[in-house]
C-alpha cells in the first residue's frame, strides 16, 4: 500500500470525521532511506469510536503488512493535551511534517523541556539495552554486528535530534551533521555513528571494522543515558512560530 492509497482509504472510511493526515519524521524532511526509514503518519480525527476503528482494519493491515509502522490515531481532543506524554514525537511533527489531508491543528501545543528530557533518556536506556542485548545475540558474526549497526541507526538518530531540542539546537536535515552536532554538545565519539550512517547509504564497512564500531556505538548510547540522568532541563518553551500553520497548504516529518 502507498501512502496516497493510505490516505484515500482514511478519507473513505472516516468522511469528514479526518481532521487531519501527517506525514511527520525524515520522509517529511525529505531524508528518507529507501528500505531504511520509516513512513510515520498521524491521524486525528473527530472520535476514534470502535465501529470506525473496525472498518479502518483492512486498511491498517495492508499499511502494516506493506513493512510500514502503524499509524498513529488519536482524537482531535486527545491530540490538543498528550504533548506531555509524547513529547519526542510531538517535537519531531512540529518541526518535521507534511499535511497530507485535513488541517492539523498547532495553535497552543507546546513541548515542555522536562517532559522531553525525561522520555529521551527513558528511550536511550531503553536503546542502551537492546543494543546490549544484540552484540550479545551477534557475537563476533561480522554479518549479524553489521546488521545491528544498520538497524539501529534510525532510531539513534531520532534520539539524537530530539537530544538538540532538549539543548536549544535545532536539528539539522543531515543525519551526519545531527551526529557531529550530538558529540559537539553531548561529547560523544562521532566516528562510529558517521561509519553506521555511511552502512546505512551503501559504503561498504569492513569485517575487521565492524566490532569496533559498534562497540562504538555502545559507548556512544551509554554516555548520552548519563549526560540526559545529569541535564537539567531549562524553561517551557513553545515549538517554533515558522510551525503553526501547515507548509504548502494541503501538501505540506524516522523513524530517521
Amino acid at each position: 500500500m502507498t501512502l496516497e492509497q493510505l490516505v484515500h482509504q482514511l478519507r473513505g472510511a472516516c468522511g469528514d470525521g479526518l481532521q487531519a493526515a501527517v506525514l511527520y519524521g525524515s520522509a517529511a524532511a525529505g531524508e528518507a532511506v529507501e528500505g531504511r526509514s520509516d513512513l510515520n503518519v498521524l491521524a486525528v480525527l473527530r472520535e476514534a469510536e470502535p465501529v470506525l476503528l473496525r472498518t479502518l482494519a483492512p486498511t491498517m493491515r495492508a499499511w502494516q503488512e506493506a513493512g510500514n509502522p502503524p499509524v498513529l490515531v488519536f482524537t482531535a481532543a486527545e491530540w490538543h493535551r498528550s504533548a506531555d506524554i509524547f513529547p519526542m514525537e510531538y517535537a519531531d511533527i512540529l518541526e518535521r511534517h507534511r499535511v497530507l489531508a485535513g488541517a492539523l491543528a498547532l495553535e497552543g501545543i507546546a513541548v515542555r523541556p522536562a517532559d522531553l528530557r525525561l522520555q529521551l533518556e527513558h528511550e536511550a536506556m531503553g536503546k542502551l539495552l537492546r543494543l546490549r542485548r544484540g552484540v550479545m545475540v551477534a557475537g563476533s558474526d561480522p554479518a549479524r554486528q553489521r546488521a545491528l549497526l544498520a538497524d539501529s541507526l534510525g532510531v539513534l538518530l531520532v534520539l539524537f535530534r530530539a537530544y538538540l531540542r532538549l539543548v536549544g539546537v535545532r536539528p539539522p536535515l543531515d543525519g551526519v551533521q545531527v551526529i557531529h552536532a550530538v558529540a559537539a554538545h553531548a561529547g560523544l565519539d562521532a566516528v562510529p555513528f558517521v561509519r553506521g550512517h555511511a552502512l546505512v547509504r551503501g559504503t561498504p564497512l569492513a569485517d575487521a571494522d565492524v566490532e569496533g564500531v559498534l562497540a562504538g556505538y555502545v559507548r556512544g548510547i551509554a554516555m548520552l543515558v548519563s549526560v540526559l540522568d545529569a541535564h537539567h532541563a531549562p524553561p517551557a518553551h513553545h515549538a517554533p512560530p515558522a510551525h503553526h500553520a501547515p507548509p504548502g497548504g494541503g501538501d505540506s516529518t524516522s523513524t530517521s
